[in-house]
């Protein structure tokens, strides 16, 4: 696999392409944040590492444009910011996972073939005898494209939200249990301490209420949540 790794740090970006490098990753590197997107634009990876604080543009940033360019490489955000929020507004801005330094090797070879795995997988999905399309109600999913629809207008989704909308599309009108979405989603064990669902399903909320007033997404108070094909049925048992 080929790893891009966007770190100003000269002795964290050292030891990162050596710890690649010895488990068998072919490893580009990048000190600055304009560097490292227009290596991002121009080559094919299967894994970005991106720190937060770069010299020239925030790694925030560098995600979310990054996503808004069409790049759906996974992006793996490494960085010494620990609080809850940070994690959060890195994912929200189109990262697939974040590990916080300092980091163990074994995690951080762990983690990119996790989030690389479910990127082939969702691919897979999406060209092996799968619906290329998913329906729901006035909303429409493209697999193989990864566009998301509501009465036909585009709706732009993060990787993680395209993801999550996915998951609930392919279990409409079944209630989905947090422990589920952070196992099938994100490919981790739900830490009931972070928020981070809510957050995401709060961002989905929000941009179909953007499009339509039908409240496709409810809760399922101490269950989950159902994606409803019909919004104003009955929450099935």
């Amino acid at each position: 696999m080929r790893i891009l790794v966007i770190e100003d740090d000269d002795v964290v970006r050292t030891l990162v392409q050596r710890v690649l490098e010895k488990n068998g990753f072919e490893v580009v590197t990048a000190p600055q944040a304009l560097e490292g997107e227009k290596l991002a634009m121009q080559s094919q990876h299967d894994c970005i590492i991106l720190d937060l604080a770069l010299p020239d543009k925030s790694g925030l940033e560098v995600c979310a444009d990054l996503r808004e360019k069409g790049v759906k490489t996974p992006i793996l955000i490494l960085s010494a910011r620990k609080n809850i929020d940070t994690k959060v507004l890195g994912l929200s801005s189109g990262a697939d996972d974040y590990l916080t330094k300092p980091f163990d090797n074994k995690e951080l070879i762990a983690r990119i073939e996790a989030i690389t795995r479910r990127s082939r997988d969702q691919s897979d999905s999406g060209s092996s005898g799968n619906a290329e399309l998913l329906r729901c109600g006035e909303m429409e999913l493209n697999l193989i494209k990864r566009e998301f629809t509501i009465r036909g207008n585009p709706v732009w989704l993060t990787n993680n939200e395209f993801n999550l909308m996915t998951y609930f599309m392919k279990h409409v009108d079944k209630v989905v249990e947090k422990e589920e979405l952070a196992d099938k989603v994100w490919g981790i064990k739900f830490d009931t301490q972070t928020n981070f669902i809510n957050v995401y399903v709060s961002y989905l909320r929000k941009k179909i209420a953007e499009e339509t007033d039908k409240e496709y997404i409810q809760t399922v108070r101490k269950r989950g949540f159902i994606l409803m094909s019909n919004p104003e049925a009955p929450i099935p048992n």
